[in-house]
C-alpha cells in the first residue's frame, strides 16, 4: 500500500484535467441554476470541487452547500471576542526564507493562492488576511481537517462515555459492518489509520480507486450507498501492522460516533463544541445522501475565525469554561504518534508523524525550526490548523491550490509559520537574582 502523500500527489495532475469520473462525482450536480428574476444571481461555482477552474475554484469552496446534501453545525450564544495581539505581523512584512531565497507574507500569499490567514497568539489575533473574494463571513471548506474534528469528537464521547473503549471494535457501534473485515479492526486502528483494510486514496480516474467508488456512492445521493461499499472493502493486513491514510476510515468512525451518541455529527458537534464556544456563524457538513450521515473525513464549511476559536479549544485540551469536553491528556495523545508505524520518518519519508487524525511535528533531534511539539491538520489544496503548544499559537490557512496537493507550498507554509512563530516568541523570563550573600 502506497503511503498517504504517495496516494495524494499520484497523478494529481490529471485531476485538474480530467476531474472525476461522471458529472461531478464526489459533490456532482447542476451547479448553475436560473435565478429568480428579482434575486440577485449566485457568484458562479464549478461542478466538482476537486476540478475547478482557476477564476471559479475559490466560489466553490465557499458554496459547497449549493452542490450536495449538507447538514447546519448550529452556534448559539454571545460571540467570543479575539482581540488584537500587540504585535501585528502584518507591519512586519514577516520575512522568511524558503529554499535559498529572500520573502514576504505578501510573497507566501500571491505564491500559494492563500485565500485566508489567520495567526492567533495566546488567543489574540496577530494576523487575519482574506483574499480571493472572501471576508470575515465567508464560510470556506477545509476537506480533510474534517478528520480532526471527528477525531476530536470521538474523544469526546470518550469522556461521556458514549464509547466504552478505544480498543472496541467499530462493529460493535456500526452493526452493518459485523461479519465483514472491519470487524476486526478497533476505533483506535482507524483513528490511526492502521486498519489493515485495503484503500487507495488516489484522485486520478485512471485507476478506479477506492475514493474514487466513494466519491461515486456519494454522487448516487441514496442512504446506504457509501457504507455498502465500506462492506467491501477486504482486509489486506493485520490491524496495526500498515499505515494506509483512508477517508474510508475516516467515514466509518464518524458512523461509529453517530451511533455511539444516537446524534449525528453535526449535532453533537454543535452540543459539546460550537454551541457553547461563542462561535460567529453556524457551520455545515457533507453528507453521503439527504438526510444522511456526515461524511466524517472532509469538508465541514466554517468561517477563519470559527477554526481558530476550534483551535483554541483543542490547544487548552478541549476546556470550555471550566468544563472538560475531552479526557485528560487527549490532547497529547491525539497529537503524537501511538505506533511505529506513523513514527515521524516513517510515514512515506516525511518528517511528520500521525497521531489520532492530526499531522505531528518531530521532536528533539529532528525538530523543525520553530515547530518542535507543534502539530497540524491537513486537507487538500493548501487547507491547515495548525497548533503550536509550546509557542501558544494556532494559525488557520485557506489556499486554493491548483493540485490537490503542492510538497513546496505545504514545506513554504511551514516556512512563513515558523517565520511568524519566532516573531511572536515571549521574551524571555528575567532570572532570578541571587539573595544577598549571608554574612561570615
Amino acid at each position: 500500500m502506497a503511503g498517504p502523500r504517495t496516494q495524494r500527489r499520484r497523478l494529481l495532475a490529471q485531476v485538474g484535467a480530467l476531474g472525476l469520473a461522471g458529472g461531478g462525482a464526489l459533490l456532482g450536480g447542476c451547479a448553475q441554476r436560473a435565478p429568480h428574476p428579482a434575486v440577485v444571481a449566485p457568484e458562479p461555482i464549478d461542478d466538482n470541487p476537486l476540478d475547478t477552474s482557476s477564476a471559479r475554484q475559490a466560489a466553490t469552496y465557499r458554496n459547497i452547500d449549493r452542490l450536495a446534501p449538507t447538514r447546519g453545525i448550529r452556534r448559539a450564544g454571545a460571540v467570543a471576542p479575539l482581540p488584537r495581539h500587540p504585535t501585528d505581523l502584518a507591519a512586519t512584512a514577516v520575512p522568511y526564507a524558503y529554499r535559498e531565497a529572500s520573502y514576504t507574507l505578501d510573497d507566501y500569499l500571491r505564491r500559494n493562492r492563500v485565500a485566508g490567514l489567520l495567526i492567533l497568539k495566546h488567543g489574540q489575533v496577530a494576523l487575519e488576511r482574506y483574499a480571493m473574494g472572501n471576508a470575515p463571513q465567508s464560510r470556506w471548506t477545509t476537506f480533510s481537517l474534517a478528520k480532526s474534528v471527528t477525531s476530536t469528537l470521538i474523544g469526546a464521547a470518550l469522556m461521556d462515555g458514549s464509547i466504552g473503549s478505544l480498543d472496541d471494535s467499530v462493529a460493535r457501534y456500526v452493526t452493518t459492518l459485523r461479519g465483514t473485515d472491519y470487524e476486526a479492526s478497533t476505533i483506535r486502528h482507524l483513528l490511526c489509520m492502521t486498519s489493515g483494510i485495503r484503500w487507495d486514496e488516489d484522485y486520478s480516474i485512471l485507476h478506479g480507486s477506492d475514493l474514487l467508488r466513494f466519491a461515486q456512492a456519494i454522487d448516487e445521493r441514496r442512504s446506504g450507498a457509501v457504507m455498502e461499499l465500506m462492506r467491501t472493502r477486504p482486509r489486506i493486513a493485520a490491524p496495526g501492522s500498515v499505515f494506509n491514510y483512508s477517508t474510508g476510515d475516516s467515514y466509518i468512525l464518524g458512523a461509529a460516533l453517530a451511533a455511539a451518541t444516537g446524534s449525528t455529527l453535526s449535532e453533537y458537534l454543535s452540543r459539546k463544541v460550537w454551541s457553547r464556544l461563542g462561535m460567529e456563524r453556524d457551520g455545515y457538513w457533507l453528507l453521503d445522501a439527504p438526510d444522511g450521515l456526515e461524511t466524517g473525513g472532509d469538508n465541514i464549511s466554517a468561517t477563519l475565525r470559527d477554526y481558530g476559536r476550534f483551535g483554541l479549544f483543542f490547544l487548552d485540551h478541549g476546556r470550555i469554561g471550566g468544563a472538560s469536553i475531552l479526557p485528560p491528556g487527549w490532547r497529547d495523545e491525539a497529537s503524537r504518534p501511538s505506533t511505529a508505524v506513523a513514527a515521524y520518518g516513517q510515514v512515506d519519508d516525511d518528517p511528520l508523524g500521525f497521531g489520532y487524525q492530526w499531522w505531528s511535528f518531530p521532536v528533539g533531534k529532528g525538530a523543525l525550526p520553530h515547530h518542535e511539539g507543534a502539530f497540524t491538520s491537513q486537507g487538500i489544496f493548501g487547507q491547515f490548523l495548525y497548533i503550536n503548544p509550546r509557542e501558544d499559537v494556532v494559525a488557520v490557512v485557506w489556499s486554493a491550490w491548483r493540485s490537490a496537493w503542492d510538497d513546496h507550498a505545504e514545506m513554504e507554509t511551514y516556512a512563513v509559520l515558523g517565520a511568524a512563530v519566532a516573531l511572536l516568541a515571549d521574551p524571555p523570563e528575567p532570572a532570578a537574582s541571587a539573595p544577598p550573600a549571608g554574612r561570615p
